[in-house]
């Protein structure tokens, strides 16, 4: 099979995102101070790895497809639909947030291609879930670190 340029197109707006993902995580890793500083520290960690992972499946599926991935940093910059991450030290309460936002919106450019990458490639489609289902575990659990315990299910309290 080879990729339309529809199908190359949402696969590279996702590939990006995975990038700046990967890159915003070890930011936040790098330089965030506070309260909880070694948990957070070692959840980005394990942010950056799914992101790397996912990245790479990525642009690998792509391959497969005979699209051509580009993960050049300029591409990145112009291209992904993540909100910039700040400069400097940032207080893990921030860092949370920050990060949480980065990947509901790599999530939320998954959702947005999905039913078009399932039109013509449902195994493509299917990497997407797994992306999706992931983030969106990792998302949770950082948030939770902000979360208050009157939070409701639907409407988390942060402070």
């Amino acid at each position: 099979m080879k990729a339309s340029p529809t199908l190359t197109n949402n696969l590279q707006a996702v590939l990006v995102d995975l990038i700046e993902l990967h890159i915003q995580g070890k930011q936040a890793h790098w330089n965030i101070v506070g309260t909880n500083f070694r948990d957070l520290h070692l959840q980005l960690d394990e942010i950056v790895d799914a992101a790397r992972l996912f990245a790479d499946d990525m642009a690998e599926r792509m391959r497969a497809l005979h699209a051509l991935p580009d993960g050049r940093s300029s591409v990145v910059a112009e291209s992904t639909s993540l909100p910039a991450f700040p400069e400097g030290l940032i207080n893990t309460k921030d860092a949370i947030d920050k990060i949480v936002a980065a990947m509901e919106a790599a999530v939320a450019t998954m959702r947005k291609v999905h039913d078009e990458v399932d039109e013509e490639d449902p195994t493509t489609a299917d990497l997407l879930h797994e992306f999706i289902s992931k983030l969106e575990q990792f998302a949770w659990m950082v948030q939770a670190e902000n979360m208050k315990a009157t939070a409701s299910v639907t409407t988390p309290d942060v402070d």
